[in-house]
């Protein structure tokens, strides 16, 4: 009889969320894959949390529904039955007067915090669960903050997008929304300060405010976890002092707009944008569709686009692009044309896995032990 081991083997879970449902997809060489949905048919999934942690595989979903409303749902068992809390995982005190309207980030915690798991949220807020995503608590630090009533709402809703805890400090965690821009904890998330200096907001009087820009997305450098990478709303920087000061990194690229950005998960300096011509265009530039990764921290840029499809003039959303942690790294991005490609190669190459799909808002991917 073969041992545990030799029983087990491993999979490649890639989940993409759309405007009416959730797709699910196995595979053995990040190539082929194998879908199983639409789940939540006819319901929103904007945000997907995978959670490897304590040897077992949690999906987590952030399901809206027009009807029923919003919650986070999970499944224990790669999708073949769901649990969604009675009352919502996710339910504003009553003192607040506000109603969830949309989670936008599941992002569990670090390997030594297993059971955290952090939701951001619309309205503009954070919260905090300590049962796996099972039931959340409202960062009273956050919603209380004297800037909350000047953050907006950009294009999409008013979105805490990114939560970024540290993995070398419990303390340390930074968040960014649309708008207001990038804001730190180091107490835990006790109290929250804007961290935003250098980064541009060429639509505000002031170009560059304490608070008030349009950050897209936030990621973190592997080696260092002082070290940040930021795709704004016009411009991409990086900080290298823990947020306290940003750098354009944006030299090189088509376009310094965009809404994904991604981290490699081990090496230091490597990190992916996909560039979007702005504002009045809002397609990749020329319809070429390309994914750009820098090797340097962002001294210089890469362009990637074996296997897209040509012209293209979807683009790509914030959440609908992720990395696994395998060797090499697979990339993965989803486009608002539905089409999902995926990368065993870190970028270099591309295959188209899934079409003809609703709007792609979210993908995430990771490798689980069946």
């Amino acid at each position: 009889m073969a041992n545990n081991a030799e029983q087990s083997k491993t999979t490649y879970l890639l989940a993409v969320g759309t405007k009416k449902g959730l797709w699910l997809g196995t595979s053995t060489d990040r190539a082929d894959y194998t879908f199983t949905g639409p789940h939540f048919l006819m319901n929103e999934i904007p945000s997907i949390g995978i959670d490897t942690r304590n040897h077992n595989t949690r999906i987590l979903v952030g399901v809206r529904s027009e009807h029923w409303g919003p919650t986070v749902a999970h499944s224990d068992d790669l999708g073949t039955t769901w649990t969604e809390p009675e009352h919502g995982a996710i339910t504003f005190p009553p003192d607040t007067g506000a109603a969830l309207e949309r989670v936008w980030q599941i992002q569990p915690d670090a390997e030594d915090r297993p059971g955290v798991v952090w939701a951001g949220c619309e309205p503009i807020s954070v919260w905090k669960s300590t049962d796996g995503g099972e039931h959340f608590e409202l960062n009273r630090g956050l919603w209380d903050h004297p800037h909350r009533t000047e953050w907006g709402a950009g294009y999409g809703g008013a979105a805490a997008h990114t939560v970024l805890p540290s993995p070398a400090d419990p303390n340390t965690i930074h968040i960014a929304m649309s708008t207001g821009g990038v804001y730190r904890s180091t107490d835990g998330g006790a109290s929250w300060e804007p961290r935003n200096k250098g980064i541009g907001a060429g639509f505000m009087p002031d170009g560059e405010p304490e608070f008030g820009q349009c950050v897209h997305k936030v990621a973190r450098d592997a080696g260092n976890p002082d070290v940040l990478y930021a795709q704004n709303h016009g411009g991409v920087y990086r900080s290298d002092d823990n947020g306290d000061t940003w750098n354009s990194i944006a030299e090189g690229l088509p376009a310094d707009f965009g809404f994904t950005m991604l981290a490699h998960p081990r090496r230091s300096g490597t990190a992916w944008v996909v560039p979007i011509k702005a504002d009045s265009e809002r397609i990749p530039p020329g319809g070429r569709l390309a994914v750009h990764r820098t090797d340097d921290a962002g001294a210089s840029w890469t362009r990637f686009a074996d296997g897209l499809v040509e012209p293209e003039f979807n683009v790509v959303l914030r959440d609908a692009a992720a990395v696994d942690t395998e060797e090499p790294v697979g990339v993965y991005f989803g486009t608002r044309g539905g089409t999902v490609y995926a990368s065993a190669d870190e970028g270099a190459t591309f295959v188209p896995v899934l079409s003809q799909l609703p709007d792609v808002l979210c993908v995430r991917a990771a490798a689980v032990e069946l």
